[in-house]
């Protein structure tokens, strides 16, 4: 039997050496070459329980090569295997799409009940088979109680046969053996089943995510869409461990009331009732803790969407200073969160002393009516009774946590079943023809489309439309007029009332605000597409992006942060037009891309993009520049939703008056041009456009080589780093951290003590019954049948009131960790630098704010403290067993070496294993969250399937490190259960073995006892072990995220400015020097100049050259490197962040709306009234569209603002400025994304209202800043020409000129138009 069980033991062992030996020779190369494999390594290889024999699956030593290749190297994700295809998401989501569409019968509504039929359905195989294992362990684990009985007779002497005591030893044995396998095995299959059901779900989500209509988003932000994916898909594979607890729990109380039957006769009707009350007690708990989870999951999705809305726009915060505020709000949600949390905790605390009192109470009740009706108590009967009781222990002590995961997992359901039946997209928007088969392109015939199906009045109306191959048409408008609307019902993207929309051949899309994805440049461009050189070269010749790639240090390999952080707003738009031209569609949509650059490159790609390589193609364009106009077939011009004229451009100057608004602003900008006009034509009219170029190219080539110096800085230098992780064993300071963080650890000695008090209690009362009854009927109790239940039920009493005390303590000290860690990480991701937001995924923030929270809000207390309890237990349990045989120690001492070292040798993987997981979670995620938020430019490019690709391998990457974790616990739990049974074996087989009366066979039996559950126990502090070892690892990345390097400070007390400064407003700027981090080239390279106070100073440069740069440096986003600035002397790095940030004003670049109100979005720090509010409303031309709401100032804005026009948000971000009435204002392109007559507008509120003040214009368009009183020009981070416009303009030479003169040849043509009228 012994060599047996060594063999069993230390089978694994030997698996994994002989794996060693054939693993070079699996890979086909000596692990020397490991360049050469690492592509074979666990990214090619199936996992080797695809095809495994029966012995290896049985005792999981398939796991056995990659653990062994965890102990001698870190685990990276090539090192892990793929799944087998049944278990991969290729093979699950197949299955319950079908199902779900079968069900739905066309519709697209998905009920709870249909969603949970097609899970089923999706892992009716695994969960067949784990209810088979389930029934055995079931069976198995009552044949030791129901022996007890007769094992404690045979040692008072009773002998029925010969060797009864050996074929006792035996049976005790197998059933052991058979209950320890099943058990393994049927949590190996019901997590497989959970792995399976989880991918399914998420790329059905994800699926969705791609064709949900965009009313339907505007319901659900894309924060609690996310969270259905990450949270409420996680909850259901979580499930899968109790899926078949309802009818075990059944089967188990059936046995253990036959097996007291037996033992106790009527009585065990007692124990029946007494398990039912306590049952029920546990209803009313399990409804009030599904309450406050539903609650605290309401109030947890509210949170997140304020926190993934702060960091999307952490630099409008930081530029505005009003970083506090909203950290102040984002807490005030977490307050209301905790308000639901703690009920949470204190509810479960209860259900905790509910569930480890139950034994005792069954007990108790149980002993009292054998006591009351006369049954005779003996000890053997009474320690099997004990035994059956603890056995009871688990589905009582489970049957609340099984009734919390039900709800929890229908509230999941329910909610992603809510998702699922959202609307898509109208699939009959659109009627697609084959190319060719029309000589129409576009067609759209009484056409009438509404955002929104509810409203009255259609967003667009009439719309008559006819396009054939190969026209070009310009579409102009004021802001709000419907130009995007339009290019969104071309794309079917925009819900149709009624008419027709027909459209021939392949289209593409450039949509207003760009949309990149993170990862390389090159990936951008291609989009999907295989490379070829040639065209990618053309197409970034005329996007004008070799320049860019030079200067960036991978070239096209750059990696891309999220939403294209590392890149300017031109250069964003420039990549999305490569993207574009370089897919070879028959229709091209243009929505107004080429304002987000300069006014040369502008010219450039028009000329390039849409006169040259798109000149035999379909190309519509939304254009607020009017110069754009001419070169048009024909040119639409739309007013509120209807296209008011349609023509050649100048049939339309001669016949209506919207055009001439649009015209004529452009005509004012132009006078101011009028006096050059001259000049330009004398430099000669075709050459001046080549001598701009050819003088820029000559003057640019001695910076060239400065650029490429860089290239040599090696891979680090990519902007967005590898998600960091930490390597080797969770530090003990990240668990002395955490224990210590509340109240400094002072509740700690006091938990333990009452689980020691308990531990005593318990084996003390159970002592005192196996002591104080008789053996056999006819011996003479010790003590009369009151005395023994008044003891019995004063220590139980007492045992109770200990586990009360340890419930609430703990979960005290859990509470209140998690809300000190949770304000502290807070605190200081909202102090961090910008540069931190700009290189760290917003993903892997949030990830940290909500799943990692969630785990030290919910979980890790109670993990950290079951394992401290379990290891109370089990010395409790040796000291018992030792109490008898202290000859166990002899064979203890080494079993539980073996188990350390096997634990030792398990956690090197498991560790790695459990951190990919949380490092492989954040992609999926965050590849969702891209995809949400660019479905409409996936969708226009017919890219849906390409998607869907890439997420299945990145859910299939996140199961790979699950399942093999899995694995390798159960790798772990088998091998320890056998060298438990080694123990428990040897302590029978001592038992049998001394001679008769040595020792009293009640204690004896009472070993036996306690010994039945020792594998159970040793198991269980194991796996308490690992899963906090994983757990805590939540705790180290929060840890990790409270010592980030903060900013300076936000108030200087010593040095605080006047309250009047800046009064006059110079800004003096001294050989400033800026580089965005240690190991990146200088951006700006020694720049001197004075702006003067109450001027206005306009900033050109071509794209790059270090605007925005400049811009950012004075409100200390980014440090200067060297030299200085002073405001009005003072030196802007001596004072206190939001001392200085306060008194700047921006209007940035993105125009930026939080979520809320009108009055929110202006004063979000509640500083003024609301007569300030709408005086600066009607001052910024939005005062009549507000008072048209029916909220006024409470009317609600959506996420990003959503459900306001582009050129409105920027109409937003004006009146925030007018209303600061700051003496420094910055505008930084913000006439970007408006019409030339809203453009006019705002320049002239500015020039009203900022008059007397310092106004500093970063432009595109020349004519905003030829007003200016000084004119700065940069190029390649230097200054290479300050000076007044009109100075500068009589320089025939300078830089300035040529581009001034370039634009006005660009703009002659429609010049000369205008002059006709």
């Amino acid at each position: 039997m012994g060599l047996f069980f060594c063999y069993v033991g230390f089978w694994g062992k030997k698996e994994a050496k002989d794996s060693l030996l054939q693993e070079p020779l699996l890979n086909g190369s000596a692990s020397n070459s490991r360049e050469s494999n690492k592509s074979i390594k666990g990214d090619e290889t199936v996992t080797p329980y695809a095809n495994a024999n029966i012995f290896s699956i049985l005792t999981f030593s398939w796991m056995g090569p990659l653990l062994s290749l965890g102990y001698k190297k870190t685990l990276d994700l090539e090192d892990v295997p793929q799944l087998a295809s049944f278990d991969s998401v290729r093979g699950s989501f197949p299955i319950l799409n079908n199902k779900l569409e079968s069900d739905s019968e066309g519709s697209n509504k998905v009920t709870t009940l249909m969603l949970a039929k097609g899970l089923i359905f999706t892992t009716w195989r695994e969960i067949s088979v784990s209810a088979v294992y389930v029934l055995v362990y079931t069976l198995a684990s009552y044949v030791g109680p129901s022996l007890i009985e007769t094992f404690v007779q045979y040692l008072n002497g009773k002998r029925a046969f010969e060797n009864e005591g050996y074929v006792l030893v035996f049976v005790f044995f197998i059933a052991k053996v058979f209950e320890c396998l099943s058990r393994r095995h049927r949590l190996f299959k019901v997590q497989q089943a959970g792995f399976r059901a989880r991918a399914a779900l998420v790329a059905k989500i994800y699926n969705k995510g791609l064709t949900l209509s965009c009313q339907s988003k505007q319901g659900h932000t894309s924060g609690e869409i996310i969270n259905f994916m990450s949270v409420d898909a996680e909850r259901i594979e979580d499930f899968s461990w109790y899926m078949h607890d309802p009818w075990m729990v059944i089967l188990q109380v059936g046995l253990a009331l036959a097996v007291l039957y037996k033992n106790l006769g009527l009585a065990s009707l007692a124990t029946l009732v007494a398990t039912v009350v306590v049952m029920l007690a546990n209803v009313p708990l399990g409804r009030l803790q599904e309450k406050f989870q539903d609650k605290l999951m309401k109030s947890k999705d509210k949170r997140m969407k304020a926190t993934s809305e702060v960091l999307r726009n952490m630099r409008i915060l930081k530029l505005q200073a009003w970083e506090m505020k909203f950290l102040s709000k984002v807490l005030e949600l977490r307050n209301v969160e905790t308000g639901w949390l703690k009920k949470y905790v204190y509810t479960s605390a209860i259900t905790t002393f509910a569930f480890w009192g139950a034994p005792t109470f069954v007990s108790v009740v149980t002993f009292g009516a054998c006591i009351v009706m006369g049954i005779p108590l003996e000890s053997g009967k009474i320690l099997s009774a004990l035994a059956t009781f603890r056995i009871l222990q688990e589905p009582i002590y489970n049957l609340p946590d099984t009734i919390s995961m039900i709800v929890q997992t229908k509230v999941s359901l329910d909610r992603i079943a809510s998702f699922l039946s959202l609307d898509d997209l109208q699939p009959d928007v659109l009627e697609r023809l084959p190319m060719g088969s029309s000589d129409l392109a576009i067609e759209i015939i009484d056409g009438n489309f509404g955002w929104d199906l509810s409203s009255p009045s259609p967003t667009l109306k009439d719309i008559n439309l006819r396009v054939s191959h190969g026209m070009r048409i310009a579409i102009c408008g004021t802001v709000g007029s419907g130009k995007s609307s339009l290019l969104s019902c071309i794309l079917g993207e925009v819900p149709k009332i009624s008419g027709t929309v027909r459209l021939s051949g392949r289209k593409s899309y450039v949509a207003q605000s760009p949309w990149i994805q993170s990862g390389k440049i090159e990936d951008n461009i291609l989009f999907g597409k295989d490379m070829d050189r040639q065209r990618y070269e053309r197409v970034l010749e005329a996007c004008s992006l070799k320049k860019d790639l030079e200067i960036l240090s991978f070239g096209d390999q750059t990696v891309i942060g999220e939403r294209g952080i590392n890149l300017s707003g031109g250069q964003k738009q420039r990549i999305q037009i490569a993207r574009a031209l370089y897919q070879d569609a028959d229709i091209y949509l243009f929505d107004d891309p080429f304002s987000a650059v300069d006014a040369h490159t502008g010219t450039h790609l028009f000329n390039e993009c849409i006169l040259g390589l798109l000149d035999s193609k379909t190309v519509i364009y939304v254009t607020h520049q009017v110069e754009f106009l001419p070169v048009a077939d024909l040119v639409l011009v739309m007013k509120d939703g209807r296209i008011t004229q349609a023509g050649k451009y100048n049939d339309i100057l001669k016949s209506g008056n919207d055009f001439m608004e649009l015209v004529g602003a452009h005509k004012e900008a132009l006078s101011a041009l009028d006096s050059i006009e001259a000049g330009a034509a004398a430099v000669g009219e075709d050459s001046s456009t080549g001598n701009a170029k050819n003088s820029l190219q000559k003057k640019e080539s001695p910076n060239d080589q400065n650029d490429k110096t860089d290239n040599a800085m090696g891979t680090n230098g990519q902007l967005i780093q590898e998600e960091e992780r930490e390597k080797g064993r969770v530090g003990l300071s990240v668990y002395w951290k955490y224990i210590t963080t509340a109240y400094g650890g002072l509740l700690v000695p006091f938990i333990l003590l009452a689980q020691i008090l308990f531990q005593l209690l318990q084996i003390g009362s159970n002592y005192w019954m196996a002591w104080a009854t008789p053996v056999s009927k006819d011996a003479v109790p010790p003590v009369g049948g009151s005395t023994l239940i008044t003891v019995y039920v004063a220590l139980a009493i007492g045992s109770s009131f200990c586990i009360f005390a340890r419930a609430s303590l703990l979960v005290t000290a859990g509470y209140k960790t998690a809300t000190m860690l949770f304000n502290k990480m807070h605190k200081c991701i909202f102090r961090a630098p910008m540069s931190f937001f700009d290189s760290t995924p917003s993903g892997r923030i949030l990830n940290r704010a909500s799943t990692d929270q969630s785990a030290v809000d919910l979980n890790i207390p109670s993990l950290v403290g079951q394992f401290a309890f379990s290891i109370i237990q089990l010395l409790g349990i040796i000291a018992v067993m030792s109490q008898v045989a202290w000859q166990v120690f002899i064979v203890f001492i080494p079993v539980i070496s073996i188990c350390i070292w096997l634990q030792n040798y398990y956690i090197q993987s498991a560790r790695e294993l459990a951190r990919l997981v949380g490092v492989c979670k954040a992609p999926v995620i965050q590849h969702f969250s891209e995809t949400l938020s660019g479905s409409s430019t996936i969708r226009s490019f017919d890219q849906e399937s390409r998607f869907c690709d890439t997420s299945m391998k990145l859910i299939d990457g996140y199961s790979r490190p699950k399942f093999h974790t899995s694995g390798a616990m159960e790798w772990l739990c088998v091998r320890l259960d056998m060298l438990s049974l080694v123990t428990f074996a040897f302590s029978l087989i001592f038992l049998i073995l001394i001679p008769k009366g040595t020792i009293d066979p009640s204690v004896a039996g009472l070993a036996v006892t306690y010994g039945l559950n020792l594998n159970m126990v040793q198991a269980w502090t194991v796996r308490y072990l690992c899963s906090m070892e994983n757990r805590i690892i939540s705790v180290e990345r929060i840890i990790q995220y409270t010592s980030i390097p903060s900013e300076p400070p936000l108030v200087v007390e010593s040095i605080r400015p006047e309250s009047e400064w800046p009064s006059h407003g110079e800004i003096s700027i001294q050989n400033l020097q800026v580089r965005y981090a240690p190991h990146m080239p200088l951006v700006l390279r020694g720049i001197t100049c004075t702006y003067f106070g109450g001027k206005r100073t306009g900033i050109v440069g071509r794209t790059g050259s270090g605007k925005s740069t400049l811009i950012q440096t004075l409100f200390r986003i980014v440090e200067p490197t060297d030299g200085q600035i002073l405001i009005d002397n003072t030196n802007i790095l001596s004072i206190g962040l939001h001392d200085l940030r306060s008194r700047l004003s921006i209007i940035p670049q993105d125009p930026t709306m939080f979520e809320g109100t009108v009055r929110s979005n202006l004063d979000p720090l509640e500083e003024y009234t609301d007569e300030q509010i709408w005086e600066a409303l009607d001052k910024c031309q939005l005062g009549d569209e507000v008072r048209k709401k029916e909220g006024k100032l409470d009317s609600a804005v959506s996420e990003n603002g959503e459900n306001w026009s582009v050129g409105q948000r920027q109409l937003v971000c004006l009146g925030r400025v007018l209303l600061k009435k700051s003496k420094i204002l910055v505008l930084d392109e913000a006439t970007a994304s408006v019409d030339t007559a809203t453009d006019n507008l705002i320049q002239q509120t500015l020039r009203q209202h900022f008059y007397d003040s310092t106004v500093i214009t970063i432009a595109h368009r020349i004519t905003s800043v030829l007003d200016s009183d000084m004119v700065l020009l940069l190029d390649h981070g230097l200054v290479k020409e300050y000076d007044t416009p009109k100075k500068l303009l009589e320089d025939k030479l300078s830089s300035f000129a040529k581009l001034v003169a370039e634009y006005s040849m660009r703009s002659s043509s429609s010049y000369e138009n205008l002059e006709e009228i």
